[in-house]
C-alpha cells in the first residue's frame, strides 16, 4: 500500500507539472517572423568613397535645424562634411550651385555630398525643422 501511496503521489505530482508546463505553453505566443503594420522608409545614404580621406578625428553628429518664416540658412559648402537631411517639419527652398532651385518639403530627405554648396531659405508661415547628419571635423 505504501509503495501504491507513493506511486500515486508521483503520479499526481507529475499531472500537476505537466498541466502547468502545458498552461504556460499555451499562454505564450510565438515569436512573429515578419513585420506587420510597420513601414520603414527608403534610406537616404551617401557612399563616403570620394567624400573624405579618413573619418579619424570626424564626429557623427545629428543636429536639429530650425528655420523661422522668413529666415535662412547662408551659403555653405559640404566639401570634407557629407551629410543627409531630413525635413521634419514644413518645407525649405534651398538654392543649390548647378542644380538650381529646390523645395524640399516635410518628410523628404536630401544628401549634402562634397559637391554641394547651397543655401537655403523659409518662404513658408510656419518655421521648418530638419533633422541634419553630418560627418564633421571639429
Amino acid at each position: 500500500m505504501a509503495l501504491s501511496g507513493i506511486a500515486l503521489k508521483s503520479a499526481v505530482i507529475v499531472g500537476i507539472a505537466a498541466a502547468f508546463g502545458i498552461g504556460i505553453a499555451v499562454g505564450q505566443q510565438t515569436a512573429p517572423t515578419e513585420n506587420q503594420g510597420v513601414k520603414v522608409g527608403a534610406p537616404t545614404a551617401l557612399d563616403l568613397a570620394g567624400e573624405i580621406e579618413s573619418v579619424a578625428g570626424r564626429q557623427l553628429r545629428m543636429r536639429i535645424v530650425s528655420v523661422e518664416p522668413g529666415g535662412h540658412v547662408g551659403l555653405h559648402s559640404h566639401n570634407g562634411r557629407p551629410g543627409v537631411a531630413y525635413v521634419a517639419q514644413g518645407a525649405v527652398t534651398e538654392h543649390r550651385e548647378g542644380s538650381g532651385t529646390i523645395v524640399r518639403h516635410e518628410g523628404e530627405s536630401f544628401t549634402e555630398g562634397t559637391s554641394t554648396v547651397h543655401w537655403a531659405e523659409n518662404l513658408g508661415d510656419k518655421p521648418v525643422v530638419i533633422i541634419a547628419v553630418d560627418l564633421f571635423k571639429p
